[in-house]
């Protein structure tokens, strides 16, 4: 399975509202529950005013599209990062999965990924 590392540097938001989250960012996750609203986006398209912020994340992208039959690839992916001692954050969309890691991470990952058997981008 292939992996992009993707060259932007994220943050991870806890909100008190969504007003002032930009909707027409190229890259942005948002989650709200009955108990809190999070954010994860570029760093440089963080709002201004987040309850707590949480910077100098950088991530990985399943590359292709996931059909949803399939089983285990986060599983997979985040018990090679945890025996490696990397810490995540993951996300998903329709078609694929997204792993964040702490930037001070990023060389643990890339090996464990790559000895893992994962083709990185």
């Amino acid at each position: 399975m292939q992996l992009e590392l993707l060259q932007d540097r994220f943050c991870v938001c806890k909100m008190d509202s969504v007003s002032q989250v930009n909707m027409h960012s190229d890259f942005f996750f948002l989650a709200k529950t009955d108990s809190e609203t999070s954010l994860v986006c570029k760093e440089e398209d963080a709002p201004k005013e987040c309850a707590v912020i949480d910077k100098v994340w950088r991530g990985f992208r399943i590359v292709g599209a996931l059909d949803f039959s399939l089983v285990g690839i986060l599983a997979d992916i985040s018990a090679l990062l945890a025996k490696a001692g990397v810490p995540i954050f993951a996300v998903s969309t329709y078609d694929t999965d997204y792993i964040l890691v702490k930037e001070q991470y990023i060389d643990k990952a890339l090996t464990a990924l790559k000895d893992g058997a994962y083709s990185l981008m």
